[in-house]
């Protein structure tokens, strides 16, 4: 992904007053808008957790997320506060997303999002029937909805490592991963949380309600949203409802239409610019900085709120959040006999399933039934192979299927056979979906080179 074209254009004026900015700052950015980058960040992060948890120093691993932290009276494990808070951001950026995409982008047209809607639908179900075929009054029969999500991140940085891909496969994709992340939202709160606390779950809809108030009638400073954002997240973490849920609720409300088009802003700015220089010309600094303040407003205005949010945070989440969420979740201790118990456990299997075979399966399988009754169709260059591919791809659990685990079970062996098999099936499903998407980008090259010649 490229540098935002805002970020960059501020660089730019930067590069011209400060020696820091041309040689740390924008080599940093111009690195880590790499594509890719952050996918390998993440895998990185997730085998140093490897490492770190089989190594002698072992016993640090789980201390250092054990270690209890208190900020404003409210006490929680270091691993709570990242699964709760830091990822609480990250669902944030994804219930931004998810909002775009419905309003402005693919999901937003009802006849090119059937497809990936219908897709998500059968890579969510498949999965969790076979699991659940598998586990059905065995313990693990909690984990069901391991097994049906998608990691994002991963899943399109392994598609964008293979050339002359088709853009509509990508966003296929990207759409597929959109609408899965709403299934597992909606499964966390439904399934995975504890007993409602209605006091607690009042006084979040009513700060909820106080936010909806103050957007209307125009409040735009940040701070106050801010705060207000805090205590929504912590009437939910009390209400009994996972804390991400917070997340995802604020980001629907986050505004992602512009308030100022970019042909009335140049109208509007014009005019201004005039008045500018003349302001300039005659000394007069008070209607200059008036201006100034206003070609500030106007600028503003330009960007959704939820451009410019994402903007400021996905790196962060990207390079941080991530990153931390998988250092600290990824560390599975192995035994001697840790992988033998592997082989027989039921809920390592159903996941491995699930993420390998139920979701490339559900995927293709519902795609060729809307195809088949004419609810959807299929892109144009993108052939079935290529569909088969993406549903290997979208195997790729790890994040939010690593996290699911971890609101399923309690430290124990469950917990660390469904980390096994989620990072060993998401391993499989990532080299067989790259392997099946480059033999495919092959034999199209081979023939586009065949036709030429002919």
């Amino acid at each position: 992904m490229p540098i935002p074209p805002r970020t960059h254009g501020a660089l730019q004026i930067k590069l011209r007053e400060s020696l820091l900015t041309r040689t740390v700052v924008l080599p940093i950015q111009r690195f880590i808008h790499i594509q890719g980058i952050s996918s390998f960040l993440l895998l990185a992060a997730a085998i140093a957790a490897l490492a770190w948890a089989n190594s002698p120093w072992r016993d640090s691993y789980h201390h250092v997320w054990e270690m209890e932290l208190t900020l404003s009276k409210l006490r929680l494990p270091v691993h709570d506060w990242i699964n709760d808070a830091l990822m609480a951001i990250f669902f944030f950026l994804v219930g931004m997303e998810i909002k775009h995409e419905i309003k402005h982008g693919a999901l937003a047209d009802v006849r090119r999002a059937a497809l990936p809607l219908f897709a998500a639908v059968g890579g969510m179900l498949v999965p969790a029937l076979l699991f659940t075929l598998l586990n059905k009054g065995k313990v693990g029969e909690h984990g069901w909805a391991i097994p049906m999500a998608t990691d994002i991140a991963f899943s399109l940085g392994v598609l964008s490592m293979v050339k002359g891909i088709s853009p509509n496969l990508k966003i296929f994709l990207l759409s597929l991963a959109i609408a899965d992340d709403i299934g597992a939202i909606a499964v966390i709160a439904l399934f995975y949380s504890g007993s409602l606390d209605r006091k607690s779950l009042f006084v979040a809809l009513l700060l909820l309600a106080v936010i909806f108030g103050i957007q209307k009638i125009g409040v735009k400073q940040p701070i106050i949203y801010s705060l207000l954002g805090v205590g929504v997240w912590v009437a939910i973490l009390r209400s009994g409802l996972h804390a991400t849920i917070a997340g995802v609720i604020l980001g629907f409300m986050v505004p992602t239409t512009r308030g100022l088009s970019m042909s009335d802003f140049q109208e509007i700015a014009s005019d201004m610019l005039d008045r500018f220089r003349t302001a300039l010309s005659d000394g007069d600094d008070k209607t200059a900085e008036h201006l100034l303040g206003a070609f500030e407003e106007l600028i503003q205005g330009t960007e959704s709120a939820a451009e410019r949010l994402t903007r400021l945070l996905e790196d962060w989440v990207a390079f941080l959040v991530l990153p931390l969420f998988a250092l600290s979740n990824a560390g599975v201790t192995f035994s001697a006999g840790a992988f033998g118990d592997l082989l027989t456990s039921r809920l390592a299997w159903g996941i491995i399933l699930g993420l390998v075979v139920g979701k490339p399966v559900g995927i293709v399988a519902f795609s060729w039934l809307a195809i088949r009754c004419r609810l959807a169709f299929l892109p144009s260059h993108v052939a079935w192979r290529q569909l088969f591919a993406v549903g290997l791809l979208a195997g790729i659990g790890f994040t939010v299927s690593i996290f699911i685990s971890s609101l399923a079970f309690d430290e124990g062996s469950q917990l660390l056979n469904a980390k096994t098999a989620v990072l060993c099936a998401s391993l499989v499903a990532g080299l067989l979906g790259y392997f099946t998407l480059r033999v495919r980008a092959k034999s199209d090259t081979i023939e586009t080179t065949v036709d030429r010649g002919a």
